[in-house]
């Protein structure tokens, strides 16, 4: 039987705490909502999590329960003592888009007191350390209810036997960097297709730029250089109870350099142990 696990989900207010909650409960986990650390472990032992009772629990906390990190650091330290491998997940959206979210559901923030904007900057500042210890980090700013779902499904599927899930995404320095990203490949050294007019209106899913960016040395050179790195860093990060890694590769545009590398980089970890996918996030969405 696999070992039993725990999902504890926090993040910004507006970010899609509820949706995550229903997509895991539809999904065979007890959800526990707005639940104070202090009562995890009650949790833990009502449901049988060490009995061979529920074996995916899911617990929801936010600012209402004035989590900080040395609290959840306590809890989780306590969950692994007990033999529980637990998994921090944070939603996150930028601020505009839950401020948009709050002003169209009507919904009241739970920070008080202060107008929208502080009390969204509040709990940024609240939550800051706790973002920077999460296992995993959704933002859910240009995700809608079907593409969230999605994403979590996809974050969860190694709950059983256990795999890292690893996301290669491709995107443009031009657009901004990625709000998620553990590892960051820089592809703008190469040669840019852009430049060629028969390359121009293609993307690093078309053959013909594919070989064009592949085939210079220097791509080949820096794709097996970032492999080695990876084939060291990514079972390293796993034994340390990482289960979701994000690797973003960018070029200017994000549509011929950091495509061709995402999906080569890709490629090559089906070699490895995980669950790999490969987005590109400034790729126009396919008709």
């Amino acid at each position: 039987m696999d070992d039993p696990r725990l999902v504890i989900v926090t993040g910004m207010s507006g970010a899609g705490r509820s949706v995550t909650a229903n997509v895991l409960e539809d999904n065979d986990f007890f959800v526990v909502d707005n639940l104070p650390l202090r009562l995890i472990p009650n949790v833990v032992d009502e449901v049988g999590l060490l009995e061979g009772g529920r074996r995916k629990v899911a617990i929801a906390v936010d600012t209402r329960g004035e989590i900080t990190l040395a609290d959840l650091r306590a809890a989780t330290d306590d969950l692994m003592e007990r033999g529980i491998r637990s998994t921090i997940l944070f939603l996150d959206a930028n601020d505009r888009t839950l401020a948009r979210r709050f002003e169209e559901t009507r919904r009241v923030h739970p920070v008080r007191p202060g107008d929208l904007a502080e009390k969204i900057a509040i709990e940024r500042r609240s939550l800051e350390e706790i973002r920077g210890a999460a296992d995993i980090i959704i933002d859910t700013t240009d995700l809608n209810v079907h593409e969230l779902r999605e994403r979590v499904q996809a974050a969860f599927d190694y709950m059983g036997p256990r795999r890292m899930r690893v996301d290669v995404v491709s995107f443009g320095f031009k657009k901004g960097l990625p709000r998620v990203a553990d590892l960051l490949f820089d592809v703008r050294f190469l040669p840019n297709p852009h430049w060629l007019p028969a390359l121009r209106p293609q993307t690093g899913l078309d053959q013909e730029v594919r070989d064009y960016v592949l085939g210079q040395a220097d791509a080949g050179t820096f794709i097996d250089r970032a492999w080695e790195m990876l084939e060291f860093l990514v079972p390293r990060y796993f034994a340390e109870g990482k289960a979701y890694l994000t690797i973003a590769v960018g070029c200017t545009g994000g549509q011929h350099r950091s495509v061709a590398i995402a999906e080569e980089i890709g490629a090559r970890l089906d070699g490895l142990d995980v669950d790999a996918a490969v987005r590109h996030r400034d790729l126009p969405e396919p008709e």
